[in-house]
Parts: C-alpha cells; sequence; structure tokens
C-alpha cells in the first residue's frame, strides 16, 4: 500500500481546457482549484469530494455530470505512472474540463415509498432517457420513528450549497461509522414485487440504504471497449447498497452482513445478468479473492463482474507489462493463463 496524500499539486490550464491532477488530491481540492479559477469549468468526477482523484478515475468515475460528458475516466487526456491498481503506479492525471452553467439548479423531493410506488416506476422508465443535462438520483433509506417508520424515496438533483471552503474538509470524525457495501446494474425496471421485497427487508434494518444513479446520454454512445468501464447502453442504472453500523462487535457487524447478503441475493432476478455486473469502485470481496496461486480463472468470476469482456483484454495487458505480478491485491488482475 502506497500513501499518495502528499501528491497532490493541481495545474489548470483554462486555454487549454485540462488540468494536470497528481494523484493523492481528493476530488474537493481538484474541484475547489478550478471553481477558483473559473464559475463555467467542472470535471465530471464523484459526489463524494474527501474520496482520492486517482482512486475514482482507475475505476470508473460515476458522478452527477455523467450523463452530459462521460465518466471522469472518460475525460482523462493523459497521464504520468504506469496503469490502475493491477499495473502499476499512476502519479498523475491530466484531465479534460469541461463547460457548466454559472447557475444550475438542484433539488430534493421526499416521498414515502407505500404509495408513491408508481413514481419510482416512472423514473426507472424514464432516468436514462432524459435530456443529458439533467440527472436524477434516488436514495432509498428508513425514516420516521420506533412507533412509525417506513421506507422513503428521495428524488435528488444534488450539488452541495455550502462555502467552497467545506471540499477541503480534512476533519477526523469523531464518531466511527462501520458499513458493507456492494453493487448491481439494472437493464429492466424492477417489478411492484421487487420493491416490496426491498420495503419488506428495509423494514427489518435501521440504516440500511439504495442509491440509483441513472445513465443513459453519453454514456449509451460510447463502446463498452473504449475503457475498461463496460457498463453502458442497454443499462437503465446502477445500484449502491448500503448499511451503516456504530458499534463494531463481533455480533452486530455479523448481522448487518448476514442483512445486506441476504438483500442482495433477493436482488438477483431483478437485476443484470450473465454475468451479473458490479462497479469496480464499490468493490464487494463477496465475489471472491485472490488466493497464493492468483489464477486467472478463479479471478475472472469477479473481473467479468467489474469488466465482462474487458476483463481477458486487461488480463492480457497484465501478461505484458508485469508478469510475475508484483502489483496484486485481493481482486488485482492476474496474467492471462489459457489453461489456469
Amino acid at each position: 500500500m502506497l500513501d499518495l496524500s502528499n501528491l497532490n499539486k493541481i495545474k489548470i490550464d483554462l486555454n487549454e481546457g485540462t488540468v494536470w491532477v497528481q494523484a493523492g488530491a481528493t476530488l474537493g481540492q481538484l474541484y475547489y482549484a478550478i471553481a477558483k479559477k473559473s464559475n463555467v469549468h467542472g470535471f465530471p468526477g464523484g459526489v463524494c469530494f474527501s474520496i482520492g482523484t486517482g482512486g475514482i478515475i482507475s475505476g470508473g468515475g460515476i458522478g452527477t455530470l455523467m450523463r452530459k460528458f462521460g465518466l471522469a475516466a472518460d475525460n482523462v487526456v493523459d497521464v504520468r505512472g504506469g496503469g490502475g491498481a493491477s499495473f502499476g503506479v499512476i502519479l498523475a492525471w491530466k484531465l479534460k474540463l469541461v463547460r457548466v452553467p454559472d447557475k444550475v439548479t438542484v433539488f430534493t423531493v421526499y416521498k414515502r415509498l407505500e404509495g408513491n410506488q408508481n413514481l419510482l416506476k416512472k423514473w426507472e422508465n424514464i432516468a436514462h432517457q432524459l435530456p443529458d443535462k439533467l440527472l436524477i438520483r434516488v436514495i432509498i433509506q428508513n425514516d420516521g420513528t420506533d412507533n412509525e417508520k417506513y421506507v422513503e424515496i428521495i428524488f435528488q438533483a444534488l450539488r452541495t450549497n455550502e462555502s467552497l471552503e467545506v471540499l477541503l474538509e480534512k476533519s477526523i470524525p469523531t464518531q466511527k461509522n462501520y458499513f458493507k457495501a456492494t453493487s448491481d446494474f439494472v437493464k429492466t425496471p424492477i417489478p411492484e414485487s421487487g420493491w416490496e421485497m426491498v420495503k419488506r427487508l428495509f423494514l427489518e434494518e435501521e440504516r440500511p440504504q439504495m442509491i440509483l444513479e441513472p445513465l443513459g446520454g453519453i454514456l449509451d454512445k460510447i463502446s463498452e471497449s473504449e475503457i475498461p468501464f463496460p457498463h453502458r447502453k442497454g443499462n437503465l442504472y446502477n445500484i449502491q447498497y448500503l448499511v451503516n453500523w456504530g458499534d463494531n462487535s463481533e455480533s452486530i457487524s455479523s448481522q448487518k452482513i448476514t442483512w445486506m447478503r441476504k438483500l442482495y441475493k433477493k436482488m438477483e432476478p431483478y437485476v443484470a445478468k450473465s454475468p451479473r455486473s458490479a462497479y469496480l469502485n464499490y468493490r464487494d470481496l463477496d465475489f471472491g479473492t485472490n488466493s497464493e496461486d492468483y489464477s486467472y480463472s478463479k479471478a475472472k468470476i469477479w473481473g467479468e463482474k467489474y469488466f465482462k469482456g474487458n476483463f481477458e483484454r486487461l488480463a492480457k495487458v497484465k501478461s505484458e507489462v508485469d508478469p510475475k505480478n508484483f502489483f496484486r491485491n485481493e481482486q488485482s488482475i492476474p496474467p492471462y493463463h489459457t489453461d489456469s
């Protein structure tokens, strides 16, 4: 593991419309630097501004501007260093800046799931077909009191309304928060029976969450094989599943993880199949992990979830640039072997 946090220099060229950002800079630092230079430029990264640019770009980079401009990784112009995670260490990225309005419309609308499944159904059918300037994501979570707990759906077009300085926030939280997460992609709208199942399971748990982010727009026009991220045309939206807890005792942690695995299993009939796909940046070790042999056939089980048909191509690149598998982790890409 390498600590790149001090590699955080950012150099913006508005005339060229690009920025060089070192891999240890956070998204917040990048957004802040751009905002200080221009109110009509941006970069299509994610909404969690405390994460590192190197990490999110290496995995694709889903964000609120993706329907208009593509993923973070779709806007890479050049790199310094090696390939991400499995192939080497990227030290800096040259990124394309995008033009944005100086004023944007944001909103958050809260509804109960009970009685409003028709709104969720409409969102499923049209969110990926809306004009590419509009991204409406949905958050599903619990609300209410112990006497009247209910599942709510939040329709959100998001941007922070706080000061720019919040993007540079580095304070350590006083309360620890633990979580289990995983992901899916959805190709056909989920029927009412599926949402009834979600509601039932959510009411069993204290702090569950599903975040649905629509695809479509320019993502439909970029080939699955353009970059390793393959989840393009034919996908309506992606799902991030989360469950949080504060007490990390073995009994509580086991209970929460078991609940998440139950939800993931019950969602299987409603999500993408052959393979059931997942987003690399929401990495889930439940899909499997490398053992000492780092076999291609075993890695293919989770590798095709993340990369689909691109996994074999990536393994062949690995064979060329790192045949001895020096750069490795639990779910890294091993060298390609036809007999393994």
